[in-house]
């Protein structure tokens, strides 16, 4: 993917003197008195900040936060939080800019917060009038904003039409980087593995997976709808038995191109769902009417985990049991320490995800860990992101 990338800008000496506008994501979760629960977004949005004031420009750097009504303040949309701890991490004051789209007052080695973009009437529906203003104010415009790739919104995708140049940031560019490695030009075998509670809101990324992977792993209610299908009882278990046929064509699919979904021999059991439910090991074939299936048993685990350290690129999406309960979170372990312990290039995403990695540490392990929740799960459909077109197109003129 050929874009314009802000660090070669600097690297070059083109950044001096410039009026730099950096679209991040600085979408942090708040408790109810508005303090930082989780700050990753707004540590991981530091360096490219860095870059620009070093290089000598005059930064603004604008986000997103919540689901403000466009053109309606309200105190818990503000990025005042923000702003501070962006100021600690910075070593310096960050001054919140309200009300700054027809001018921000910003000299070079300065850097402001311009206040909740999507406050800005016309911003989620990416209006041209509002795009050409916001270009306006920049010479510079930086997308590192990889969760909001999928949206074409002004900050977005508009700015990026109209301003003098257009690029993307450190954050943006690593995202492009570690997913062209995994699904353009993998080290095979590639394997993906794709979890959670339904077929229905991840079949067009089966299906287009299907068409590039060696090995497909599904987990959580997804497996159990690919057990049906398959033959297997799953007794009570999380399914979509509508949904069979559609399974059958990505197990057909994979087969036809010498590839394949490898389906649970064994499963962990219980009776209810809960923390303190009694876990029951048993053959796939054996499950009974009252079962759930909470988590792939210890067979099929090591059966998973023997390809996964064989894979030459892993793309991981989903938790393939209920890991947040200790009894049934072995069969994510088992996957999680699999990935760490291959030598393969590793690419995970999603929240559920990341909480997994989070909790068995392993973090250094994994290859990439990608933030970007909806927008991963769009590339990984096979979909052309809109803030990666616009940057293709402004590279190539």
């Amino acid at each position: 993917m050929n874009v314009l990338r802000f660090t070669d800008l600097v690297a070059q000496g083109k950044v001096a003197g410039q009026r730099v506008f950096i679209r991040a994501d600085l979408n942090v979760p708040q408790d109810d008195a508005g303090n930082i629960t989780e700050d990753t977004r707004v540590r991981a949005s530091i360096p490219c900040i860095r870059q620009a004031l070093d290089a000598g420009a005059a930064v603004m750097v604008t986000s997103h936060l919540g689901r403000p009504t466009e053109g309606q303040f309200k105190p818990e949309d503000s990025l005042a939080p923000v702003a501070r701890r962006m100021g600690e991490l910075l070593g310096r004051g960050v001054p919140l800019v309200a009300d700054w789209v027809d001018g921000v007052q910003v000299a070079p080695g300065q850097v402001v917060l311009l206040e909740n973009c999507r406050l800005n009437k016309g911003e989620k529906k990416n209006d041209e009038a509002l795009s050409r203003k916001l270009a306006a104010l920049t010479d510079i415009y930086v997308n590192d904003a990889f969760g909001t790739a999928h949206r074409a919104e002004a900050t977005t995708y508009g700015i990026a039409q109209f301003a003098k140049i257009a690029c993307a940031g450190p954050l943006l560019a690593a995202e492009i980087d570690a997913i062209t490695q995994a699904l353009a030009h993998p080290r095979r075998p590639l394997v993906a593995i794709v979890a959670g509670s339904k077929v229905s809101t991840k079949l067009t990324i089966l299906e287009s997976l299907a068409a590039k992977v060696d090995q497909l792993i599904v987990g959580g209610g997804i497996a159990n709808t690919f057990m049906l299908a398959s033959g297997l009882p799953i007794g009570k278990s999380l399914a979509e038995p509508d949904l069979q046929d559609q399974a059958k064509a990505v197990i057909e699919a994979m087969r036809a191109r010498g590839a394949a979904v490898p389906i649970p021999v064994d499963v962990v059991t219980a009776k209810t769902f809960a923390a303190d439910a009694s876990a029951t090991v048993k053959e796939a074939n054996a499950v009974v009417e009252d079962d759930l299936i909470l988590d792939i048993g210890p067979k099929t685990a090591e059966m998973l985990a023997a390809q996964l350290r064989e894979a030459g690129t892993i793309v991981w999406n989903g938790p393939v049991g209920v890991f947040e309960f200790d009894a049934f979170s072995k069969g994510t372990e088992a996957i999680a320490r699999a990935i760490a312990d291959s030598s393969a290039f590793s690419i995970a995403g999603g929240g559920d995800t990341l909480a997994a990695i989070a909790k068995y540490g392993i973090e250094d392990q994994v290859g990439y860990i990608s933030t970007g929740g909806g927008a991963f799960l769009e590339v990984l459909e096979g979909k052309t992101l809109p803030a990666f077109e616009i940057l293709e197109k402004r590279a190539a003129g």
